[in-house]
């Protein structure tokens, strides 16, 4: 299931009564403690029974079918809506040398690569946290005052278990020197409460400017004694902080859907 944390009241009281939880009279903080509750101790009874892993990859599996099936629908939504664009801007691109047929594909494909990016990292962030509540299940996201400036007020930790604040990123190609600074303030504010910062981050950019930013970032992360792993070695850090082998998990849940040779 998707984090439950996103449902509206409505979805919360139908995921509740579909997992055997008493609604009536409930409000919706009420259920949402409970139906954590819930998913907390059916991973604790899967690890003492040896099942956790068979469990792990039956949530990733339907996170995936979820994160799927959204991501088709917002895609066949925009690709409708398309349709009734104005395109006299083909004009231009014909100038350029691109037919309107060339034109047509590179506006649909732009449109909707940005959904496909968006929970292609959002789905990567949420199965990587998925990893660490089967590792411990008391930690979660939280947040943290801001006491290192002003904005914003608070800064959000992805994972807190126990001092370890670990942020999860699918890929940062961001070229935004302000985001150096904005990190900047984010780890020292973290540092502040005694959490040793670490930043997960699966996929490294392929642009200069944005690999010098990533290093500055490691120094940042480095210097108040964090831990920064990008690309392998993130991979290799969830397998080796929780035991569980995210990209395995991950390739046979693709080679399932979607099987690399399915064109040969």
């Amino acid at each position: 299931m998707a984090k439950i944390e996103r449902y509206k009241k409505a979805e919360l009281v139908e995921y509740c009564k579909s997992i055997g939880l008493e609604t009536k009279g409930k409000g919706k903080i009420i259920l949402m403690e409970e139906a954590l509750e819930y998913g907390n101790n059916e991973i604790r009874q899967a690890i003492e029974k040896g099942t956790g892993l068979e469990l792990l990859t039956s949530k990733m599996e339907i996170l995936a079918e979820e994160y799927a099936n959204n991501l088709n629908s917002k895609i066949e939504n925009r690709k409708k809506e398309m349709k009734g664009d104005d395109n006299s801007h083909y004009l231009i691109y014909r100038v350029l040398g691109i037919t309107t047929t060339e034109g047509q594909l590179i506006d649909e494909y732009q449109n909707t690569g940005r959904f496909l990016y968006k929970y292609a990292g959002s789905f990567l962030e949420e199965a990587a946290s998925l990893c660490l509540k089967f590792n411990n299940v008391e930690g979660g996201k939280t947040l943290v005052e801001n006491n290192q400036g002003q904005r914003p007020k608070t800064f959000e930790i992805d994972f807190l278990d126990g001092n370890n604040a670990i942020e999860i990123k699918w890929r940062d190609a961001t070229t935004d020197g302000d985001h150096i600074t904005k990190e900047h303030t984010r780890v020292k504010a973290i540092e502040s409460y005694g959490h040793i910062p670490i930043r997960v981050m699966f996929y490294y950019p392929q642009r200069e400017q944005a690999k010098r930013i990533q290093a500055t970032l490691k120094t940042i992360y480095t210097g108040v004694k964090g831990q920064y792993y990008g690309g392998e070695e993130a991979w290799d850090f969830i397998k080796e902080y929780t035991e569980f082998d995210l990209k395995e998990i991950l390739t046979k849940i693709a080679d399932k859907r979607t099987p690399e040779n399915e064109n040969k």
